[in-house]
């Protein structure tokens, strides 16, 4: 084990708010593990902002528009946004059609302005009293070549990983670089697609046992920290969790629950809103239902519910499928590209439903849970591994450093 002083920076963008929560996991575990550590959480979509076209397009507009504004409404805030906005937006209204067109587009985008993206990434590792980082990991897809090869332009013995937070590789260019790099997978499948590229040295790949979870996922037997009568539930009625990330989804989200209630199913709801006001407010109060905003101890709502309702991400069906709770996804032609794999794993493993429409399948699709929900979670139990991969992870990279430390003191 490292127990000196190493520096590690963990690069993230928050599109779809998971990469973020992997991210935080990951460091909140390894401050924990390796106090000595230095571990620095570097926002990728901020550092690249003199690169972003719709950045650069909205702040050239909302100078003029402030300043038209500001005497008659001068607590309005006018400013630039990101694109990770537009997308995150379009998440949060249940816009997904089209979604998919923008892996490509963004892909064509970083090629063609690649050297002004390594050139933002090399002015970051050399600013002046900067610490020379002795590990940096990627927890984000798209942008794994610009990034390598910005930091071997100045820190050439500085080793480079990626983490998928996906469950499988979508190439081109998504994942998966030609370079000399670490690699870190959560499924066989992906394990299988990296050797397969012939990308990376055998013992540069590593398989962990799922995706990343917080550690507020991990609890010792019988420890209870929420409980359905804190959240005026019954312990006798089954309870749906419906979540579709930390910025809701307001449409499928109320379309779901105008549908249980019409249905008149023996069924109450938990709500993860997150950062959606418009749906917490239309959720509040209802009958059977529990409205809960952006919280950090997702695990312990989690914990409380016998089927999960939601989009098909890797990171909240993982969380579920980790905390017994089978799932019920949607999956058509709007899914998108990077999420139908997930799909695919759901109903191998028969650990959840999949449906074409939450409109139309719903209320079949709860009936059909609920009856073989004995059969769900026992599938949960024989076919999925138990993750640990956040503690795995943690252990790899300290592996990584080791050996780094241990080549310059060779070199020496």
């Amino acid at each position: 084990m490292i127990r000196h002083r190493a520096v590690i920076e963990i690069l993230y963008f928050d599109a779809g708010g998971g990469h973020r929560s992997a991210m935080s996991a990951l460091k909140e575990l390894l401050d924990a593990r390796y106090p000595a550590w230095h571990v620095k959480p570097v926002d990728l979509q901020k550092l690249l902002e003199p690169a972003d076209p719709i950045h650069r397009l909205t702040n050239t507009i909302s100078r003029p528009l402030h300043r038209f504004l500001e005497p008659i409404a001068p607590n309005l805030t006018v400013g630039p946004v990101q694109a990770q906005d537009i997308y995150n937006t379009a998440l949060k209204r249940g816009v997904s059609l089209g979604l998919g067109a923008i892996q490509p587009i963004l892909q064509m985008y970083i090629e063609l302005n690649a050297p002004k993206i390594e050139a933002i990434l090399q002015r970051h590792w050399r600013q002046p009293g900067a610490e020379q980082p002795h590990l940096v990991v990627s927890v984000v897809p798209n942008f794994n070549g610009v990034i390598f090869r910005a930091l071997k332009d100045v820190y050439p013995a500085t080793p480079f990983v990626t983490i998928m937070t996906d469950m499988v590789d979508c190439p081109p260019h998504f994942w998966m670089e030609k370079q000399d790099q670490f690699i870190i997978c959560g499924t066989k499948k992906a394990v299988r697609q990296a050797k397969a590229t012939r990308f990376y040295r055998p013992e540069n790949i590593f398989e962990v046992s799922g995706m990343i979870l917080r550690k507020s996922f991990y609890r010792k037997p019988g420890e209870v920290r929420l409980t359905r009568r804190d959240l005026n539930l019954r312990d006798d009625v089954p309870t749906a969790i419906i979540m579709f990330g930390g910025n809701g989804t307001f449409a499928a989200t109320i379309d779901i629950i105008n549908q249980i209630e019409a249905a008149k199913l023996n069924l109450q709801m938990i709500v993860m809103c997150g950062h959606n006001k418009k749906l917490f407010a239309n959720v509040r109060g209802r009958a059977g239902c529990r409205a809960v905003g952006f919280v950090s101890n997702v695990a312990d709502y989690m914990q409380l519910a016998d089927v999960f309702i939601g989009k098909p991400g890797p990171g909240s069906v993982s969380e579920a499928i980790h905390m017994g709770c089978p799932v019920i996804v949607e999956s058509n032609a709007d899914t998108m590209v990077q999420e139908r794999p997930n799909v695919d794993w759901i109903l191998e493993m028969g650990v959840g439903i999949a449906v074409k429409s939450f409109e139309k399948d719903i209320v079949e699709a709860i009936q059909t849970m609920l009856r073989d929900l004995d059969t769900y979670r026992k599938n949960i139990d024989q076919n999925v591994p138990k993750n640990f991969a956040v503690f795995e992870i943690a252990t790899i990279l300290n592996q990584i450093i080791s050996r780094s430390f241990q080549r310059r003191r060779i070199r020496v």
